[in-house]
């Protein structure tokens, strides 16, 4: 099969198409003919040696697709089925990919919408749980217009509690049709945070890691009140708790997930798709940090992609 990899540290040029063989799925496990696959932050990080030392390495850890070969003891899903799911390998960019975690495609999207769901809704749902973000209380989410913070933003909606999120103000209309009231980012955010929760908030999300972790401590009445997903340093300094998966996947939220697209209380748009050849076309254009919504890695022809809903607005 044909897959994603680097052999090299460095820029998108060090990105290869290479032929590998086929994975096959172990027990509990499927295998699927992808069709779409999400690009993430750490796809550009690892490319560039910030995460892992070891080479080469393969991309990708969420996609879409078909199943097309099942492991022992999978009885809810059969071959030929439209699933979406997370990549224990690591190697989800590629013709073939094995899922460790997946779930239905939800009837109204297509391939590419699927593939932009695993990451962010595991993401956040995490978060969300070591948070125990909920009815009742302040949720203030740092980054809220990005894949993860949007996401976060939407679920905690669902929740019951009140979301606060920074943006740009270009994206403060976005994160007001998610259900968060807006504040712009940057200097004085404290107090443009206390105009809205004059008594601070309840818990803080920080998705941006654009070091306002000090900030985060104040508004929400001490650290352990605080989460990170992106700035391990800052947490390490101010005692705030960094969610990574070592600790444990919320890969319940793939099940659950689909049920809350279709009732319209949860959609993720699609900023741009790109053939899997083009992949550091589409390096370049997420390290930019311009887009709004996920970026997609798609096989075949757009009406291969199947159904697609456009995001509420």
């Amino acid at each position: 099969m044909k897959a994603a990899r680097f052999s090299r540290f460095g820029g998108p040029e060090v990105l290869e198409i290479v032929e590998l063989p086929d994975p096959h799925p172990g027990p509990g496990q499927v295998r699927i003919a992808v069709r779409a696959a999400g690009v993430n932050p750490s796809d550009w990080k690892k490319r560039a040696g910030l995460m892992d030392e070891e080479l080469p390495q393969t991309l990708g850890h969420e996609a879409a697709g078909v199943v097309d070969e099942v492991g022992e003891g999978v009885t809810d899903v059969a071959v030929g089925d439209r699933v979406f799911g997370l990549s224990g390998e690591g190697a989800a960019q590629a013709e073939l990919a094995v899922l460790s975690h997946y779930a239905p495609i939800p009837a109204s999207l297509g391939f590419a919408g699927a593939a932009a769901l695993p990451a962010a809704v595991e993401t956040a749902t995490r978060a969300l749980d070591q948070l125990g973000a909920g009815s009742a209380g302040t949720l203030l989410v740092n980054g809220a217009s990005g894949s993860v913070g949007a996401a976060a933003v939407q679920l905690a909606v669902v929740r019951g509690a009140r979301v606060i999120g920074t943006a740009g103000p270009a994206n403060h209309d976005l994160l007001r049709s998610l259900g968060a009231e807006p504040v712009t980012y940057g200097e004085g955010l404290a107090e443009r945070v206390r105009a809205l929760a004059p008594g601070g908030v309840d818990a803080a999300l920080d998705v941006a890691g654009s070091g306002v972790l000090p900030e985060l401590v104040e508004l929400a009445g001490g650290p352990e009140h605080v989460v990170t997903i992106a700035d391990f340093a800052g947490a390490r300094e101010h005692g705030v708790r960094f969610s990574s998966g070592d600790a444990g996947r919320a890969v319940h939220a793939l099940a659950g997930i689909g049920e809350l697209v279709e009732s319209g209380l949860f959609s993720l748009p699609v900023a741009r798709t790109f053939p899997l050849t083009e992949i550091a076309e589409a390096h370049r254009a997420g390290e930019k940090g311009r887009t709004r919504g996920k970026l997609v890695l798609v096989a075949g022809s757009p009406d291969r992609q199947g159904p697609s809903r456009s995001p509420r607005p």
